[in-house]
């Protein structure tokens, strides 16, 4: 498959830029804003496709914005939202309230991500390349996450270009935050700032719900890192125990829930979160 060439690297402070980025302030809290944004932002780096979520806590997250053709926005969109989500490494960092910025999915996601049935049978299906994302907080810790992608048939961020997008990060996130500041209104009036004292906590509520008769609380610790991506040597580092012991929980998991592979768990967990919501 042939790779599609990029266009040229623009910088900051060019006029197409600050034009641009003008216009962004002027749209601030505006229907045209995110479009506006992303516009810009392709002026600097060029990229397929965008979407903005916004996530809080355990609960469903919201698609502010995103770019993807009908078709695409099933998957990248409606699929999603359907449980996937809980799984993406995205949702992850935002749980563990990282430091507003750029980050690259590569760089988050965990060590065995790529060999994970969420990557083979949910993100395979995006048909992406690359993906980075601009990541920030509001109010009551309300997490926005800006999306950049590019397909599969298009070559990956260059460290360059990641460099070049990161310097703007300041900018985005500022202009961004103030359009975005209404967003904790969608979540109710129960929103609360709470800390995440656990970083699995809401993959762990979600399997504990499911599987809370049939398996321990450290095998639910061990199903929820499994399903998130992490290897033996991984898992075992984060519960601080052996790899045999984690390869023991994994076979006695199995067992109880009468499967056979993490292919057979990742639909078993899938199916139960896409029915209860």
């Amino acid at each position: 498959m042939a790779i599609a060439k990029r266009a040229k690297i623009a910088e900051p402070g060019g006029a197409d830029w600050v034009t641009s980025l003008s216009k962004c302030i002027d749209l601030s809290g505006l229907e045209g804003f995110p479009e506006t944004l992303v516009n810009s932002l392709k002026i600097l780096v060029d990229f397929d496709n965008s979407v903005v979520f916004s996530y809080y806590q355990n609960k469903k997250p919201h698609c502010l914005f995103h770019t993807f053709s009908p078709e695409k926005s099933v998957v990248c969109v409606d699929d999603y939202l359907k449980g996937p989500y809980l799984l993406d490494p995205f949702f992850k960092v935002c749980v563990k309230k990282v430091d507003a910025g750029l980050y690259r999915l590569g760089d988050i996601a965990p060590d065995r991500f790529y060999q994970s049935e969420y990557y083979r049978s949910y993100y395979r299906r995006t048909k992406l390349a690359d993906e980075i994302c601009y990541t920030f907080y509001l109010d009551k810790g309300i997490a926005i996450v800006i999306s950049l992608m590019r397909a599969e048939e298009s070559s990956r961020f260059t460290a360059r270009e990641f460099r070049q997008l990161g310097s703007v990060a300041p900018i985005i996130v500022s202009l961004a935050r103030r359009h975005w500041m209404e967003v904790p209104e969608r979540y109710g009036k129960e929103t609360t700032e709470k800390e995440q004292t656990e970083i699995h906590s809401l993959t762990e509520d979600t399997v504990r719900a499911m599987f809370s008769e049939r398996l321990t609380p450290r095998e639910t610790q061990v199903v929820a890192q499994v399903l998130e991506g992490h290897s033996s040597d991984s898992i075992a580092n984060d519960l601080g125990i052996s790899v045999g012991t984690v390869r023991i929980h994994r076979r006695n998991i199995y067992a109880k829930l009468q499967i056979s592979s993490q292919q057979e768990l990742f639909s078993i967990f899938l199916k139960k979160v896409t029915n209860s919501r």
